[in-house]
């Protein structure tokens, strides 16, 4: 009996980018973006040694829920632009979004489009009923895309300190541009 434990993270596909697993090689880009005060500002600002753990920690996320968070390339260059989620919290029953955009990257769209296809996963492969994204009222960006998705405010919570609205969408609602 072999007691070798094999996981998988589904490939995503986007005109430009391809949503993978993460890899050790994206750790400095990914902790480089969270020792950056402009660029964590509505995250959570991290040293080198707890950007590891939240490294793992979200690489680990597949293990535990079959769901977890996405390093985001551009296809064309293979630069890694950022990171996308499709996860749950410990005690929440309803799958989440999470997107950032390392700061080389900002306004380039790349959010919108790698939300979108994890959006895409969890209603259409998942089969979730809802999901929700918490994001800080002063993230312009994020709510953004979050209107984009087609998320509609519906309370306010804490989160690492800090307040941050729940915005969600039910399977099946119609998006509502506005």
């Amino acid at each position: 009996m072999s007691s070798e434990f094999v996981t998988s993270v589904p490939y995503l596909y986007t005109e430009r980018l391809l949503l993978r697993e993460y890899r050790r090689d994206d750790f400095d880009a990914f902790a480089a973006h969270l020792a950056d005060p402009v660029s964590s500002a509505h995250l959570v600002t991290a040293d080198r040694q707890t950007a590891w753990r939240i490294f793992c920690s979200q690489a680990g996320l597949w293990l535990l829920h079959g769901a977890g968070w996405w390093a985001v390339e551009e296809k064309e260059t293979g630069r890694l632009v950022g990171g996308v989620g499709a996860f749950f919290r410990e005690e929440s029953t309803v799958m989440e979004l999470g997107w950032n955009t390392y700061r080389a990257f900002w306004g380039q769209g790349f959010a919108n489009e790698a939300a979108a296809a994890a959006l895409q996963y969890a209603f259409e492969t998942r089969r979730e009923p809802k999901v929700r994204a918490l994001i800080a009222a002063a993230n312009a960006s994020s709510l953004g895309v979050g209107r984009r998705l087609g998320l509609a405010y519906e309370a306010d919570t804490e989160i690492h300190g800090k307040a941050v609205g729940v915005y969600t969408r039910e399977r099946g609602s119609l998006v509502v541009q506005a």
